[in-house]
């Protein structure tokens, strides 16, 4: 958990917002309050989010700020928690139910997950041969994008950043086999939504890949105070986009070669 800091009214109203739409289960037509235009704005509101909903944290999602907003913002990626109880570990025969906010935003994401082991001294690697030395494994997964505010991606990062990011939860499919040897970045992705293809890439189209994105968060946690030495997941960004998606779609991620992950997207109840 981050540290507890005194927050503006403004900030904890939009946290506090958003906290209880997603207990509720409910959209929002408008955004909560005084939407943030700055990064450090931005995380202050999921950084009392976080501490608001209580729930505890597993991992954390990567997204890609794309130009030219990521000079003008300072930075080229987000980040957004990832709460235990919306992980689902899942065989490639699987098709696990993943809630998603009707009303709201939702998208189906193909990602390659990859785990941080605990005891990580704090010292950020500086490139993929270091980072791969602090991960003990890799698996194949789906992130569920989705928030209580349709307008999550359309009016910008910080945005996206102040509701958890816009995840909903992570489908943990199998490890990927022999991943400490394997180039990440050329496994073939492709993403369907039942059963029609939306599309395909390889990570060598995010920025450093899926290593410079476990940096990026390691980065960004300890600047925000997080304790990261007991271990997270990273799911580590969208290879083949960010495909919108709505309650009762399928979606399934093909890692050519690899394996896949399925599910399919169903309305939030309220928790």
């Amino acid at each position: 958990m981050g540290m507890d800091l005194t927050v503006d009214s403004s900030v904890d109203a939009v946290a506090q917002a958003f906290v209880r739409a997603r207990r509720d289960a409910q959209a929002l037509s408008l955004y909560p309050g005084v939407a943030p235009s700055a990064l450090d704005t931005a995380y202050a509101i999921q950084d009392r989010a976080i501490h608001i909903d209580g729930r505890d944290v597993i991992g954390w999602k990567v997204g890609r700020i794309m130009p030219p907003l990521d000079e003008d913002l300072g930075a080229n990626r987000l980040a957004g928690p990832i709460f235990a109880d919306h992980v689902v570990d899942s065989q490639p025969s699987d098709v696990p139910d993943m809630p998603v906010f009707d009303g709201g935003f939702a998208a189906g994401e193909a990602e390659l997950l990859l785990h941080v082991a605990p005891g990580f001294s704090g010292v950020v690697p500086t490139d993929d041969d270091g980072t791969r030395a602090i991960l003990d494994d890799v698996r194949l997964g789906i992130e569920v994008a989705s928030s209580p505010y349709p307008g999550i991606n359309i009016d910008g990062p910080p945005v996206t950043i102040s509701d958890f990011g816009n995840n909903a939860g992570m489908v943990r499919g199998a490890t990927l086999t022999g991943w400490r040897e394997a180039d990440l970045c050329a496994i073939v992705v492709r993403s369907e939504i039942d059963g029609v293809e939306v599309g395909k890439a390889t990570a060598a189209t995010m920025l450093d890949g899926p290593y410079g994105a476990v940096r990026f968060l390691l980065g960004n946690l300890l600047q925000r105070g997080f304790d990261v030495t007991q271990g997270l997941w990273v799911s580590t960004g969208a290879i083949t986009g960010v495909h919108e998606i709505a309650p009762g779609q399928s979606f399934r991620a093909i890692f050519e070669g690899c394996g896949e992950v399925n599910c399919r997207v169903v309305a939030a109840q309220p928790r």
